[in-house]
Formats: structure tokens, sequence, C-alpha cells
């Protein structure tokens, strides 16, 4: 599929770049993350947080609110699922990567999302973009064969386990808190995760 670049003008329906504040700093520690061959995600990294970009994301990024520094972190090529939030999440390129996203008023009110909407876009290391809310992602893919690197900013305790139950229509697709997921039946997700794209898993080889 074709990959844009996140300068591209089609990328600002999903976020835009994050300028005004220094990333160098975070993506120096990214580099002493783990770097798997399959995927890992850690919402919550203390020696992340406890860089001087974290203070400047609280303010400036996410006005005060109490946040969290994570990364994801591995070699992937393919969709396997979309998720989206209900506040934006930043992400920041240790590596370059490739983000897949989707438009959240595109999924159908059966909950089903055509993959074939799905968009590419190069990330090219020490770049940080905003997704929004509306934006449908899931985890960065391969921007080289040496695997990606991306610190994921969150509202604090976003992606933590749940602590009540949910079923029913959107609430059906709740998998962690503040995180509304629909999964590919070729994604390789958990027996039970909820399904809901339609079209091929798209892979970015």
């Amino acid at each position: 599929m074709e990959i844009k670049k996140v300068t591209d003008a089609s990328f600002r329906k999903y976020g835009r770049i994050v300028e005004g504040i220094d990333f160098s700093g975070l993506v120096e520690a990214l580099a002493k993350t783990p770097l798997p061959a399959d995927v890992v995600y850690e919402p919550s990294v203390a020696s992340l947080e406890a860089l001087p970009v974290f203070g400047e994301l609280q303010k400036k990024a996410y006005g005060e609110l109490p946040i969290q520094i994570g990364y994801c972190n591995g070699n992937n090529y393919y969709l396997n699922a979309v998720e989206y939030h209900r506040s934006s999440e930043i992400n920041v390129a240790g590596t370059d990567a490739v983000l897949l996203v989707g438009w959240q008023p595109d999924v159908e009110d059966d909950g089903t999302y055509d993959t074939a909407k799905i968009e590419a876009f190069f990330l090219p290391k020490g770049t940080a973009v905003e997704l929004y809310a509306t934006t449908l992602h899931y985890a960065p893919c391969n921007g080289d064969e040496n695997g990606f690197q991306v610190a994921i900013v969150l509202p604090k305790d976003t992606n933590l386990p749940l602590e009540e139950s949910h079923a029913g229509g959107e609430d059906a697709r709740l998998t962690a808190r503040n995180k509304w997921l629909i999964g590919h039946p070729e994604g390789g997700l958990p027996e039970g995760s909820p399904l809901g794209l339609k079209g091929a898993n798209i892979c970015i080889r």
C-alpha cells in the first residue's frame, strides 16, 4: 500500500506534528528500552516519566491533566486491530516507524470497519505526532528491517485493566481503561477479543 509522510496534507484528518517541545532526551532513552522480535507495550515507564519532557507534555500537550509515558516496541508489519480513546495519543518515534490509521466516524453502526479505508504514514525518528481521539490506530509498524521503538503518551491509567464488566454495543469493545478495540479475525488477538474489521488484514510489506 502507499505509505505517505506525516507531513502530507492528508494526515491532518488524523493528527498533527507536535512542535515546540524538545523530544531528544526521550528519543535517547527509548534506545535503551527492549526491542523484541514481536511487539511489547508498556503503558507507564518510570525512567521515561522521570525525563524533563514529561512535565512539558503534561503542561503543554495535555493542559495539566495527569499523563503517562510508555512505549510500544518490536517488529510488526500488519494491522491486526484498531483501537481508539476518548483522548489524543502522542507518539514519539525513537526509530523510523509506520503508522496505520483510520477515522472513527467510518466505523459502521454495527461496529464493523472496512480495512480498505486504512491509510499508512511514515513517522521518522525524532518526530512526535498527536493522534486525535477520532483516529483509529494500533501498534506501529517497522520503518525498516531493524524494528521500531515508539514512545506512547496518554492520560494517566489509559490501557490499564478494567475494574467492571462491559457488554453490549460500543461498551463491548472496551478492553482496557479508555481503550475501545476492533480486532481482525486474522489478527492473532486473545480469544474473546471484540472483532469487526472487514477486508484484508493490512500488511505494509
